[in-house]
């Protein structure tokens, strides 16, 4: 079987299930992953015979994709601000939304003097994605980065190896924190904060995929994250450090009520690239 053969079983048998844009895009990104040839060469290349073990690699991510497994976990890696990160079931599948949330912190700081250093903590890093897009943006930043999950960290840390950058990476339950290892000018943090009544909202694939600790909150208590941060950050940021978060979008108002109800000042909600309250910056 050559390549525009199997091109054309693959999209026969997914067609049902996904629209002709996104199913066009995931088999680019699939047919590239296996083959290591990128979309030019997959058309000089249509012709071409598939060695076996290649053509069954495509069936068996073929069954995995039916069953509603992101590409992302099946390639094992996705892409964040334009570098490649690993993935797996133990972090989530970085989202462009908390793209936007870097690019806010980096867009301000440049705004200010970057020749003095400056320490930043990511709480609950997952992939690193967040420090370590960080680091390769603000050459004055000694960066920290914490989570409850020692294998998210396993994958964080090699993230940060196959990005080159130098992350501190702190295994630990923020919940029970009495304390931060020390100050900081920046603290970050998207933390869990899909309620379970919101569930029905979700795409099948997340549900079934995704580690359910790095996304869900009891509905009754929808903000224990961020009341636990702020906390932590009241104490612990520097005298004119910020407090940057990525937010659920239907409780904007409650997440700044509980900021100004703490005492923080400066508060700043912004909309994501969907028109969605997504992100907060405060100081204190």
């Amino acid at each position: 079987m050559n390549l525009q053969e199997l091109k054309q079983k693959c999209k026969a048998t997914l067609a049902s299930e996904y629209e002709n844009i996104e199913l066009n895009s995931l088999m680019s990104i699939l047919f590239e992953h296996i083959t290591g040839w990128d979309q030019l060469k997959q058309v000089l290349n249509k012709e071409q015979k598939l060695p076996q073990v290649k053509i069954d690699q495509f069936h068996k991510a073929l069954t995995s994709l039916q069953e509603g497994m992101p590409i992302q976990y099946i390639i094992g890696k996705a892409w964040f601000m334009g570098h490649e990160y690993i993935v797996n079931e133990n972090v989530l599948i970085p989202r462009p939304e908390t793209e936007e949330l870097v690019s806010w912190i980096i867009d301000e700081l440049k705004v200010e003097d970057q020749k003095s250093k400056v320490t930043i903590l990511d709480i609950g890093t997952g992939s690193g994605c967040i420090p370590i897009s960080l680091a390769k943006n603000i050459s004055n930043a000694t960066i920290y980065a914490l989570d409850i999950s020692s294998e998210a960290l396993k994958t964080a840390k090699t993230n940060a190896e196959l990005n080159n950058v130098t992350i501190e990476f702190i295994e630990a339950d923020i919940l029970n924190l009495s304390k931060l290892p020390q100050q900081f000018d920046i603290i970050v943090s998207n933390p869990p904060y899909v309620r379970a009544l919101e569930k029905e909202q979700m795409q099948e694939n997340v549900l079934k995929n995704e580690p359910h600790v790095a996304l869900f909150v009891e509905d009754n208590n929808p903000l224990l994250f961020y009341d636990k941060i702020s906390d932590l950050a009241k104490h612990h940021l520097s005298k004119s450090g910020q407090l940057y978060f990525e937010i659920n979008q239907y409780l904007g108002k409650e997440t700044i009520d509980l900021l100004a109800s703490k005492g923080f000042k400066n508060i700043v909600l912004k909309k994501d690239m969907f028109g969605a309250d997504r992100m907060v910056r405060c100081s204190f």
